[in-house]
């Protein structure tokens, strides 16, 4: 497509501007931390009448509870807020899948709450980075993709999920079987801090280790005990140690509980940690350790150690089906003079679990911004349209046959995906 082709389309998202940055503004107001169900719920309904516009398809769809260990040791169910799925011109032959997710680090009772503009350009509030802009520029480029003939080319689902930042364990299956229908994905994180694009990611497990030992008075008999909090400290200890000990691998202890009287062993102890991986080979490497150290506080005499958890989002490399499409992204941006750069990152998201499901995707559309999952989380607000004019050129130019979907390597690569 040439500039001048583009050039309308380009000048209506441009006006569209004070309008995304009034629903940006507006969704954040709306608290949507992951287990605030209605919260999540109700910015999926302003989500359905956003997208009114788009004269697509809407699915209101009720997911599993989410199932999880607590800090007792317990395991619990906790119901999360509904998915959203959009659908236009499913039997065309060439198919993107786009996600984005609703829910926020920002619980009920955070003390960040209130969304305020430090200047004409700095919108200050929680999730307006993640990704509530993004949303907005997900719609705002469809919309714009609507406009032009070349939209009967291509067809597209929208999957607005609830739970992408506790690793997405209840909409898990739902991507799956969205990428399944499509060729590509596209993914409305934030850009990295410096306005990049996220290319491999590391991936992602979560763990509960549950240490049992036995009570005792701790003044009259406390050699009677097998304290449970000592030998979580020890696994935990042992645990931090093994930073540093393979490149790419890191595991972040972050949670520990142990209730009682000061006066009582304690007999019942329970940490969370997270772990990062580069490879799967990593993963393998991690679990063997992970025996290691449980088989240690197992084989100690009075207690008893169980590891409850797995790796949730495998590792995300850069296929060359991938670099294809950043490749168009890139030549995009050079038509549109915005830079295209892409490197690795720590962090995982939805494009993982696109990239494990054998779909391509580029997972860093949405706007730019700094301090994500922190009160000082903020947007800058002139990436809403510029974001959006880029997004709208590749669906554009993905719509008039730049690529050949149906040849692409990773077709070739996992025959059995479909």
């Amino acid at each position: 497509m040439t500039p001048s082709q583009f050039q309308p389309i380009r000048e209506w998202i441009e006006r569209q501007q004070p309008w995304m940055q009034q629903q940006t503004e507006q969704l954040a107001r709306i608290n949507s931390g992951t287990f605030n169900r209605e919260g999540v719920n109700a910015v999926g309904e302003r989500l359905r009448e956003l997208a009114a516009p788009l004269a697509a398809e809407c699915q209101v769809i009720a997911l599993p509870s989410h199932e999880f260990i607590d800090l007792r040791g317990r395991t619990c169910h906790q119901p999360l807020g509904d998915a959203i799925r959009l659908r236009k011109r499913p039997e065309a032959p060439r198919q993107i899948l786009l996600c984005g997710h609703m829910d926020t680090v920002f619980a009920q009772d955070d003390p960040f709450q209130q969304v305020v503009w430090r200047d004409d350009n700095t919108l200050h509030g929680p999730g307006v980075t993640d990704m509530k802009g993004g949303l907005v520029v997900m719609l705002t480029a469809l919309m714009a993709l609507e406009q032009h003939p070349l939209a009967d080319g291509i067809g597209w689902e929208v999957i607005f999920n609830p739970d992408e930042e506790i690793g997405s364990p209840c909409s898990a299956d739902l991507l799956r079987e969205a990428a399944a229908r499509a060729q590509l994905g596209l993914v409305f994180e934030p850009a990295l801090p410096d306005g990049s694009f996220a290319g491999e990611r590391k991936g992602s497990g979560n763990f509960t280790v549950i240490v049992r030992g036995r009570s005792a008075h701790a003044g009259r008999n406390i050699d009677d005990g097998r304290n449970a909090l000592r030998a979580l400290c020890d696994f935990v200890s042992h645990l931090d140690d093994l930073n540093g000990q393979r490149d790419g691998v890191t595991l972040n202890p972050a949670r520990l509980c142990c209730d009682g009287a000061l006066n009582r062993v304690p007999d019942l102890a329970v940490a969370q940690f997270n772990v990062r991986t580069t490879s799967h080979e990593d993963e393998h490497w991690v679990q063997q350790q992970l025996a290691r150290l449980c088989a240690g506080i197992n084989g100690r005499d009075g207690y008893s150690l169980q590891l409850v958890g797995s790796f949730s989002r495998t590792p995300k490399k850069l296929s060359a089906s991938t670099t294809l499409l950043f490749e168009t992204l890139q030549l995009c941006g050079k038509q549109l003079e915005i830079p295209v750069h892409w490197k690795a990152t720590g962090g995982c998201c939805d494009g993982n679990n696109l990239a494990a499901a054998g779909l391509p995707n580029i997972d860093t559309l949405g706007v730019e911004g700094a301090h994500i999952h922190s009160a000082d989380e903020c947007l800058y607000a002139d990436s809403l349209s510029r974001r959006a004019t880029l997004t709208a050129l590749l669906l554009l130019e993905l719509a008039g046959g730049r690529l050949d979907f149906q040849l692409w390597p990773h077709l070739q690569e996992n025959p059995n995906r479909h």
